[in-house]
């Protein structure tokens, strides 16, 4: 199988309904109180107190400090909270406001999907933040951060850079120090905002010093829908926790995935040979090692996020360039981003560290690995792994790993492309560009 399977979603599935009182769908963002875009990072270093000066930063953490009493001993101390308190409306308005346009442009005349990352990573910590609001107190105790992308879903419209964009989000589940945030996007087709994406994030609450994790406000359904969005995140929750069970870095492949890569092993020996070392390439394919890249971050104070580390959204956005990059040159064509998934915050990524990212591809799956090094030591620490699957408008050569090695990470893309649902036809008005 050559092409990516297609996720699909529907209006209103995985959010609450408008029935409640929520704008969702179609509706006039200038009658709604909704933030714009630029409201969302503002409203965030209101939140936690963030200088927008890189100089007074150590000012700004050394006044957090002050918060910790705000922070609750258990989570029984807090008033539970409802879906619809911490749901919130986000317009980014392309088509009323050109100005805002080239930031989002790509040369193809279409929307840049990695400032769309960034956009979601600030509006899952703002969700969040609504979330768990202290009304006694200006600035929240709580350091939220995203710990990770669980699932990016792209829907059948495509982004045009000439029409408006709405999003919109409430938390959908909650465990002690964790909170799973659904959010979806959508886009102006004369009067109605049809729907773009859906997208699942996991934040995690840490003291006011980022430093250990921090307990947030319970979660109460009311509705029979809103159970079913609390029981699906419990569910998401153990897969999420099985699939780390059975990583590739834990346990030994399965019978079937062991006679695969057997099989295609056996498929690149040299038929003049009688030798394991003699390897050939079968016709329209490629050794995996020669489709990877490379890129190079100098992680400056202008990418930092409100706590001083680096924009999770940025690591993503420059991840998901260079995964684009790798499709593109993979298949010989432009590629198009169908789904995200898995992508885990492991470590925070200090300003002024070198940011090392280099890309591999299967299927048109393709990995991104992050490491970073400080500029006094020559250790590289992995901070993140980043999953993204495209389609190609081409029919795209087979790829083959030489090593045990190449062999794992070509298993650890077929387990990421078969979690997706059944295969689609390749559509050009589905699809999405960098």
């Amino acid at each position: 199988m050559r092409r990516a399977a297609l996720r699909l979603c529907a209006l209103g599935k995985g959010q609450l309904t408008p029935g409640r009182g929520l704008t969702q769908g179609p509706q006039n963002p200038k009658k709604q109180g909704i933030f714009h875009i630029h409201e969302v990072r503002d409203k965030l270093r209101e939140i936690v107190g963030a200088s927008t000066n890189w100089r007074d930063h150590v000012k700004a953490m050394e006044e957090r400090k002050l918060l910790h009493s705000f922070l609750a001993k258990s989570q029984d101390g807090l008033p539970p909270r409802r879906m619809k308190d911490s749901y919130i409306e986000v317009l980014l308005p392309l088509g009323s406001e050109p100005e805002l346009r080239e930031k989002y442009l790509t040369v193809q005349n279409t929307v840049r999907f990695g400032r769309i990352l960034e956009d979601l990573d600030s509006l899952g910590v703002l969700i969040c933040y609504m979330h768990n609001k202290i009304h006694s107190a200006k600035m929240s105790p709580l350091s939220i951060v995203t710990a990770l992308v669980d699932k990016i879903d792209m829907c059948k419209k495509s982004l045009s850079p000439e029409q408006d964009i709405k999003f919109s989000g409430h938390v959908s589940w909650v465990g002690k120090t964790s909170m799973e945030v659904k959010m979806q996007m959508f886009q102006l087709h004369g009067d109605e905002f049809c729907p773009v994406l859906d997208a699942t994030f996991v934040m995690v609450a840490r003291d006011s010093e980022n430093k250990g994790p921090a307990f947030v406000n319970p979660l109460i359904p009311e509705s029979p829908e809103e159970e079913e969005l609390f029981r699906q995140g419990e569910l998401n929750k153990g897969r999420r926790i099985a699939f780390s069970s059975t990583s590739l870095l834990k346990m030994a492949p399965s019978a079937e995935e062991r006679t695969t890569i057997h099989e295609m092993f056996l498929s690149t020996l040299d038929p003049k040979t009688i030798s394991f070392r003699s390897r050939v390439l079968p016709s329209n394919a490629v050794w995996m090692e020669n489709s990877k890249l490379k890129s190079l971050e100098i992680c400056h104070p202008q990418e930092r996020n409100i706590f001083n580390r680096i924009f999770g959204g940025f690591l993503m956005r420059k991840a998901y360039e260079l995964a684009w990059a790798t499709a593109c040159s993979f298949g010989g064509s432009r590629p198009f981003v169908v789904a995200v998934d898995d992508i885990m915050f492991q470590k925070p990524v200090e300003v002024g560290s070198l940011l090392f990212l280099s890309s591999q591809n299967n299927y048109i799956q393709v990995r991104v690995h992050s490491e970073v090094a400080s500029l006094q030591e020559k250790q590289h620490t992995t901070t993140n792994v980043f999953h993204f699957t495209f389609m190609s408008e081409k029919e795209v050569p087979l790829v083959f790993p030489k090593t045990y090695g190449e062999s794992m990470l070509y298993l650890d893309g077929q387990r990421h492309f078969n979690s997706m649902s059944g295969p689609a036809t390749l559509r050009k008005d589905y699809l999405v560009e960098p």
